[in-house]
């Protein structure tokens, strides 16, 4: 009997070969001194290839090598990442064919580590996978969040920029232990907000909530104006790449656009909230702290209007 193929494909950035080296998942990679698993000391991102292609490529490129700055790590040329990407897709499409269109989506990782400890350069690797199950249905279903007070005012970004609060990086235990607690508190994510009492982000995704507003067209009718909203990025959280590609399309569909500073009520007054990310999409938020956002009905419309401008983009 062939033996099943390895859930996930690994390719590392070696510079003896030009596409990447491909490793078996299934065996230990990765040097125990390496500062990525022993501190937590390196950068990642996660984007979802459809079809083969992977999507917002350039500005995942673009963020992994601004975290990167912010850590004063050297990480590989972008066409170094493009190479070994190209491959590990390839490899795991070979390894997992789709049954369907719909199917074929492919969980894409960057990381980057600052290497062992006394080496002189970076363990850098592309990891190819499956869309978790749960991902998939929370797209579909929506998702209940409770708020949770992150512990930093909404300046610390800007006070402390070492904190690194505007770049993604491995350390993600803060984040894990957040959804943790919600999932023990029946909940299945998480919006932050700030010690003074400013909406932030998901640990994992972008915040986005939508206001739908009639007014006067001029020509004695009325219009229907729709309204998305995100939180300042100023206010110490990462730039979304869905986000800022989801507004673009927005915008030349005739949205208007708007970016906080965001409270706790205006989540609650919003027709629709929803948490958004590479992987994941968007999420339709049903409640927050056990309160109803809006109504099922205009969720849903909301939402099926934004996955049609969402589907739009590369």
């Amino acid at each position: 009997m062939t033996p099943a193929a390895p859930a996930t494909v690994l390719v590392f950035l070696d510079p003896r070969f030009d596409d990447g080296r491909i490793a078996d998942a299934s065996q230990p990679q990765l040097m125990a001194t390496d500062q990525g698993a022993t501190r937590g000391d390196g950068v990642f991102e996660s984007m979802l290839a459809v079809g083969g292609n992977p999507r917002k490529l350039d500005a995942h490129l673009r963020r992994l090598q601004g975290s990167a700055r912010a850590l004063e790590l050297a990480i590989p040329a972008e066409d170094t990442w493009r190479r070994a990407i190209a491959t590990a897709v390839a490899e795991y499409r070979s390894q997992h064919p789709a049954g369907t269109p719909e199917e074929d989506e492919t969980v894409v990782k960057l990381i980057c580590t600052r290497g062992a400890e006394g080496g002189a350069a970076p363990t850098c690797w592309v990891q190819a996978s499956a869309v978790p199950a749960a991902g998939r249905r929370q797209r579909e279903t929506g998702i209940d969040v409770i708020l949770l007070d992150r512990g930093y005012d909404s300046e610390v970004g800007e006070r402390a920029p070492w904190l690194l609060l505007g770049a993604k990086t491995l350390s993600y235990a803060v984040n894990m232990a957040a959804l943790r607690h919600a999932h023990n508190q029946g909940a299945d994510d998480v919006i932050f907000t700030s010690s003074d009492g400013r909406v932030l982000e998901g640990p994992t995704s972008t915040v986005l909530l939508a206001h739908l507003d009639t007014s006067d067209d001029g020509a004695g009718g009325t219009r229907t104006v729709r309204r998305l909203i995100t939180p300042q990025l100023d206010s110490g959280i990462l730039p979304g790449t869905s986000q800022g590609a989801l507004f673009a399309a927005a915008k030349a569909a005739g949205w208007e656009l708007g970016y906080g500073p965001l409270e706790p009520r205006d989540l609650f007054d919003a027709d629709a909230v929803w948490l958004i990310s590479s992987i994941r999409l968007l999420a339709p938020v049903n409640h927050i702290d056990g309160k109803e956002i809006g109504t099922p009905a205009l969720r849903k419309q909301l939402t099926d209007e934004l996955n049609e401008l969402f589907a739009t983009i590369e």
